[in-house]
């Protein structure tokens, strides 16, 4: 068997903590939490673009996608666009593919023995395993379009920084791409999710949109 390089054991390894990530994140993403309630505090009632009550709640996704964002200054500054985007397409595929497997364990029947045991969680364990993996369609859009516009986005703001002030300030291309690039992340999953995807019902207002956006790339910045 051939050895592989320092340069491709280093390359494999990014590969697998930044696709490991990517899956985490989206599994992860379901659950809401309240900042302000791990620390134990009463919610700040913000109100932005006139939409009152906005309180310090984040998808769960939120706490380690700045670390996908990280990786990919890493792997954009050891190999560059063409790594990024060979791992952005991997992680593209990886995530539609655990998606898939997600909707198919939702639609399967449960067993009897499997329910009888979980008696506690109501209304049943089956319905809220389908709640938490059965993603609707057009937030997995949003979510996979948003993933591959923003890292693409990242490695190329990335590029123009490096190539604007060579091998200085790497805190800076790494700190400007990824406050960029999750700007976009963000306002794609809720345009796609709850604006052009969403029910005429219940379509976000663009103030709504502008207002969670905004809260939201502000706590991952």
């Amino acid at each position: 068997m051939r050895r592989l390089s320092k340069e491709h054991k280093l390359f494999v390894i990014l590969a697998c903590f930044f696709v490991g990530n990517t899956i985490v994140a989206e599994v992860i993403g379901p659950k809401i939490f309240s900042l302000e309630g791990v620390f134990g505090l009463q919610p700040v009632d913000w109100t932005l673009f006139g939409i009152e009550h906005i309180s310090l709640n984040f998808s769960s996704g939120s706490i380690i996608w700045p670390i996908v964002f990280i990786m990919t200054d890493v792997i954009n500054e050891y190999f560059g666009k063409r790594g990024v985007r060979l791992l952005t397409w991997i992680a593209l595929c990886v995530i539609a593919y655990a998606f898939m497997v997600m909707l198919l364990t939702t639609r399967a029947a449960p067993a009897d023995f499997w329910i009888n045991v979980n008696q506690d969680i109501k209304p049943d364990i089956n319905t809220a395993y389908s709640r938490i993996f059965g993603t609707s369609m057009m937030i997995i859009l949003g979510s996979m379009t948003a993933f591959v516009v923003s890292q693409l986005l990242d490695a190329l703001i990335f590029q123009q920084f490096k190539m604007a002030t060579g091998d200085k300030y790497v805190w800076l291309r790494a700190t400007g791409s990824t406050v960029i690039s999750q700007f976009f992340d963000t306002y794609i999953i809720l345009f796609i999710a709850f604006y052009f995807g969403a029910d005429p019902s219940q379509r976000w207002s663009l103030n709504q949109i502008a207002a969670f956006g905004l809260h939201e790339a502000v706590h991952l910045e």
